[in-house]
């Protein structure tokens, strides 16, 4: 969802038991934050200066506690709210699905004449009233190292270090810390230090850990490692490689139904796995054992848009919970998007959104074009200025020309490396090519964060206002600015806000991005195809996913849809082989 769209979404919606996710590694961001939630709040706000030893996690830690200060105040006021048409206490009971024990009783009380029956119902109702959690996400591969003023490396003092510290620190509870984008072993190395992360005698936890996957091997591997450290992954969240925002890290043509499948038939033997390595290193430790495993929760996101799809995530794989993150940002009552950028997200279409090279760290990007970051990024090659000011420094990461690390996106280094490829000989063409790919990096630590300070006209960086929004492709079938209950309500299948027919189902349209990604990598490196590596690879993806065709058509629990859905697979499964014949590839066996 990038920083900005979520950093203050737990004040607007943890109130209605509505979970939500806080980005907390842009820290200048977060004082930004707290200089406004500080006076929202009638409380003083005392600034935390560079000047200050810990500075960043310091911001993190303050801020995370102003957010539940915030959101308790908010709890005890619903909960004195008196139930009458307009009151925010309604409003929180309306949003609950309908088989929800709290909801039925709410409704018979709302029917039920003032009496000593009626005031026992409220008694009973505002005691089940509890805010969703407030949980942050920390992504790994940002990771940069700090120094002091003297130039010496600051002990745990990195980006991704640092925030973890801030997080731990806090007075947060039941809330969870997300990993994304890998592992990272000198960040889940200092988990070993933060005791906040530990269960106590009864197996509860008042943090934990939840780490982003795009398969089963990837949780195996990250949740083995951890367990060995006496450190328990309470959630494993599944997230469809290529059907979703922001960075996207595409499986080699894995897809997410089989995917599911084998979470679904492996999570015992996961748990299990995880548990007696887990028990062994508690033990190990000093700390006293536990007689069975904690629970482990499987979630999935990405591109998820229908209630129907919803079910059957829940239905057939068992899913805990599903993420609903894009069609959040057309929710001003949820997440914080100016209204420019909001006007753009209402119009887009399918080829509005394009996975781009636009990301600094290399890895593939969701984009929505025309944002006033796009704009800006043009206006600046067209000057004769490429690249930006580089003013955050979170990306940080490449030395071809410099001692230090910069970013690919900044300024100093699109003039050394346009200069490098000027002087070299290369084709005309080869050359604007890679020209090209210097000039698409975009900043993305402003990018995504000027949106709230916009918003609330607060400043963040001065002269620096341009908005960049990473949406998945799920964007184009949502076009209105709706209310949070308007969009509860499509959730839970009492309304439904998708008016686009046409709307391929989630696993169709992750099949097709998949091909789209497949036919543009092997067409760029069509003159190599010849590579017997290369063939291999291409090969193996491209039974991948016809295996996982295969496995779609196995499935009865696709719904309404069923015959659309089998006609599409029919038309991606002659695609691909179109393509396989193009590159002389033959069709296997069906794993």
């Amino acid at each position: 969802m990038g920083l900005a769209f979520t950093i203050d979404s737990p004040v607007k919606v943890a109130r209605f038991g509505i979970a939500s996710v806080v980005s907390i590694i842009e820290d200048r961001l977060i004082e930004t934050m707290r200089s406004y939630y500080y006076p929202f709040a009638n409380l003083p706000f005392v600034p935390i200066t560079t000047k200050e030893k810990d500075y960043r996690s310091k911001r993190i830690t303050d801020y995370l506690n102003l957010l539940n200060h915030i959101v308790n105040t908010q709890i005890q006021k619903l909960k004195n709210e008196v139930f009458e048409a307009g009151s925010e206490i309604i409003k929180y009971f309306e949003m609950l699905p309908d088989d929800n024990k709290a909801k039925q009783l709410y409704r018979r009380m709302m029917h039920t004449e003032n009496g000593p029956e009626k005031k026992g119902m409220e008694d009973w109702l505002r005691n089940q009233i509890i805010p969703g959690s407030i949980d942050v996400n920390i992504m790994t591969k940002l990771d940069k190292n700090n120094f002091d003023k003297v130039g010496a490396l600051v002990e745990d003092g990195s980006d991704a270090v640092s925030a973890l510290r801030g997080y731990a620190d806090s007075d947060l509870s039941n809330s969870s810390v997300v990993f994304s984008a890998g592992m990272n072993p000198r960040l889940y190395n200092f988990l070993e230090k933060c005791s906040q992360f530990d269960a106590d005698d009864n197996g509860c936890f008042r943090k934990k850990i939840i780490i982003k996957v795009s398969d089963y091997r990837s949780a195996l591997i990250q949740g083995k490692y951890l367990a060995k450290k006496g450190i328990w992954v309470s959630e494993f969240r599944i997230e469809s490689g290529l059907n979703c925002g922001g960075h996207a890290f595409a499986t080699d043509g894995y897809l997410l139904g089989p995917i599911l499948e084998e979470f679904k038939v492996k999570k015992e033997e996961l748990t299990a796995t995880l548990f007696g390595l887990y028990n062994t290193a508690v033990q190990l430790k000093g700390r006293k054992g536990f007689a069975r495993p904690h629970p482990i929760t499987i979630s999935v996101q990405g591109g998820i848009g229908t209630a129907e799809e919803d079910a059957m995530l829940h239905e057939y794989y068992g899913i805990t919970s599903t993420g609903w993150g894009m069609p959040f940002l057309l929710v001003p009552e949820a997440t914080t998007v100016d209204e420019a950028t909001l006007a753009l997200l209402c119009k887009a279409k399918k080829e509005d959104v394009e996975l781009s090279n636009h990301s600094p760290l290399g890895v593939p990007f969701h984009y929505l074009k025309a944002t006033s970051g796009a704009l800006e990024r043009l206006e600046r090659i067209q000057k004769g200025n490429p690249g930006s000011p580089c003013t955050e420094k979170h990306l940080v990461s490449d030395t071809e020309f410099t001692k230090e690390p910069i970013c690919t996106a900044s300024a100093k280094y699109q003039k050394l490396k346009i200069a490098q490829l000027q002087s070299l000989q290369l084709p005309e063409e080869d050359r604007q090519e890679q020209i090209k790919r210097v000039l698409d990096k975009e900043c993305l630590c402003i990018g995504l964060s000027n949106a709230a300070p916009m918003q609330y006209k607060t400043p963040f960086l001065k002269h620096l206002t341009a908005v960049t929004i990473c949406p998945g492709p799920n964007v184009a079938y949502f076009s209105d600015v709706v209310s949070l209950q308007t969009m509860t309500a499509h959730i839970y299948g009492k309304i439904n806000i998708v008016k686009d027919p046409a709307r391929p189902h989630m696993f169709i349209a992750e099949l097709n991005l998949y091909i789209h990604y497949l036919q543009s990598r092997m067409e760029a490196d069509a003159a190599h195809m010849q590579n017997p590596k290369l063939r291999k690879y291409y090969h193996a993806f491209s039974q991948n996913l016809l295996n996982g065709i295969s496995y779609y058509r196995s499935m009865a629990c696709i719904g309404s849809g069923e015959p659309f859905f089998r006609q599409a697979l029919q038309t991606a499964e002659e695609t691909l082989k179109d393509l396989n014949a193009r590159y002389a590839f033959r069709e296997t066996a069906v794993a």
